[in-house]
């Protein structure tokens, strides 16, 4: 199938918008696919948007939600790391936005941090100016962080953590919740519980970008047929646990999306389901670029050849690589379009189905990791659904949904 997907209906409008406020970070992890990746088109763009790129941003984002009449749209304060354009920069563009866009268009904002340079300053400065803060951890313990590590080579844990409490103490209003890479070298349990022990609202546990010609860590060279399911093993046991708490300790989007796609309804999650893909970004120079998670592929994936001085949003929108991603299941192979997972599975992340010389018109890496966890989930679902039939036979019934 090709790759060339012409959309039947009119495209989808972008309600997320990803702004690199700072294009270089303080960190230095291992694993990172942005900086040690193929892509290094970054190497080429200047270290921080400049007062110009970040106006023309505002002014497109505005015309955007004006031409599609949007009611809300999410900023994505972005980097490397952004909080070292300083916590003011953040808040002067955040209120730029706000300025510009329509009154009736709400502007829901952002940070996306790794959580070392937050103060007690800068966490009241972003929380006075509305800005959420979402922290980026691989656990919540020292020797999960093992590889994320500043520079000259040291940890960067201490500062992470001081950081994540800090945000739990003094503005819990302004706390997102963690972004965390799933490990199979890890144990999930004692993980899961070790981000909890942070208080977030909210967890989001996300594949590592990897794809058929550079697999994840944990799947080494890729055999014709792949019967082992380190991912899946992984997510079924936390998921186990999550379920089985008997109330909602926090929000695991990964899991409340599958569920909600398995009882029919929408979700927005790029890692699941069919719903057109809604993100762009703005590097630095300005260019509008597709989501990062492309970087992981091959170097220049993400490149559309607009920016926001030249081009409006609606331009990028007509972009092949934006097309395919609204375009459902036209845009996926024959094997994805009969699985009987399709409508939740989605095909997996787009990023994690790249194949050199192939495209992105395969089943994820994970596909067996993905039908192995929404089987579980699934199954799960069910018993709690007829719970209350066996419980009134005699036999004692299973916990149900943590809502």
């Amino acid at each position: 199938m090709s790759e060339d997907v012409t959309l039947a209906r009119a495209p989808f409008p972008f309600r997320q918008f990803v702004v690199k406020i700072h294009g270089r970070c303080n960190l230095s992890c291992r694993y990172c696919y942005l900086y040690e990746g193929p892509d290094q088109t970054w190497r080429d763009r200047p270290s921080a948007a400049s007062p110009e790129v970040l106006d023309a941003t505002a002014s497109r984002i505005a015309e955007h939600a004006a031409q599609h009449r949007l009611s809300a749209l999410s900023l994505v304060l972005h980097g490397g790391e952004p909080l070292l354009a300083g916590a003011e920069r953040l808040a002067w563009f955040t209120d730029r936005v706000r300025a510009e866009v329509p009154a009736r268009c709400t502007v829901h904002p952002v940070v996306q941090t790794n959580g070392t340079l937050l103060t007690a300053r800068r966490v009241d400065v972003l929380a006075w100016h509305g800005i959420r803060v979402g922290l980026s951890l691989d656990g919540g313990l020292a020797a999960h962080n093992a590889r994320r590590v500043d520079r000259a080579g040291r940890p960067s844990w201490p500062a992470a953590v001081r950081g994540a409490r800090l945000l739990a103490e003094r503005r819990p209003e302004s706390y997102a919740g963690l972004l965390s890479v799933v490990d199979p070298a890890t144990d999930p349990i004692e993980m899961y519980e070790s981000l909890l022990a942070l208080r977030p609202p909210a967890l989001d546990l996300l594949l590592p970008h990897g794809n058929w010609s550079t697999p994840p860590p944990a799947l080494g060279p890729m055999p014709a047929k792949r019967v082992t399911t380190p991912y899946g093993d992984w997510l079924c046991a936390v998921f186990d646990r999550w379920w089985g708490a008997g109330r909602r300790e926090t929000k695991v989007r990964l899991f409340e999306e599958c569920i909600a796609l398995l009882l029919g309804l929408r979700a927005s999650t790029e890692s699941l389901g069919l719903a057109p893909f809604d993100a762009v970004v703005v590097e630095t120079d300005g260019s509008i670029e597709q989501i990062d998670s492309l970087k992981s592929a091959y170097d220049g994936a993400a490149h559309t050849g607009l920016d926001v001085f030249r081009d409006s949003f609606d331009d990028a929108l007509g972009h092949p690589g934006v097309v395919a991603r609204q375009a459902g299941a036209d845009a996926l192979g024959a094997e994805c379009r009969v699985c009987p997972l399709l409508a939740v599975c989605g095909g997996g992340h787009y990023a994690h189905r790249y194949r050199a010389g192939y495209g992105f018109v395969n089943p994820s890496v994970y596909c067996v990791d993905l039908q192995r966890f929404i089987r579980h989930v699934a199954g799960r679902v069910a018993g709690a659904a007829t719970a209350p039939q066996v419980a009134r036979a005699g036999t004692p019934g299973t916990r149900g949904a943590p809502w």
